[in-house]
């Protein structure tokens, strides 16, 4: 986008990703990924089923370039994935 004097507006991309974990797996999976209208989607679905939404955008960026949904995330998303993870069952044992 150009505002007519040789300079460009950049919009910043809105990137989501879903995890879940079985126990019993050695790693969560991958349950969706997007950007844009699809990111926008997958928030919604999720707060509609009344999913913890939480940001991290490098990590919903390095899930959405290097795995599939249906495929456990890659081990260097590990330790990022584990705090979320954590957090989350923190905040659903509170409520």
């Amino acid at each position: 986008m150009s505002n007519g004097r040789g300079s460009r507006i950049l919009r910043k991309r809105k990137v989501a990703a879903a995890i879940g974990y079985k126990e019993g797996d050695f790693a969560p999976l991958l349950l969706a990924s997007g950007r844009d209208r699809e990111a926008e989607q997958i928030i919604a679905v999720a707060q509609g089923a009344g999913v913890e939404v939480v940001e991290d955008e490098a990590l919903a960026v390095l899930l959405d370039t290097s795995a599939k949904p249906g495929d456990f995330i890659p081990p260097w998303c590990w330790e990022a994935a584990a705090k979320i993870l954590a957090f989350v069952i923190e905040t659903d044992k509170q409520s």
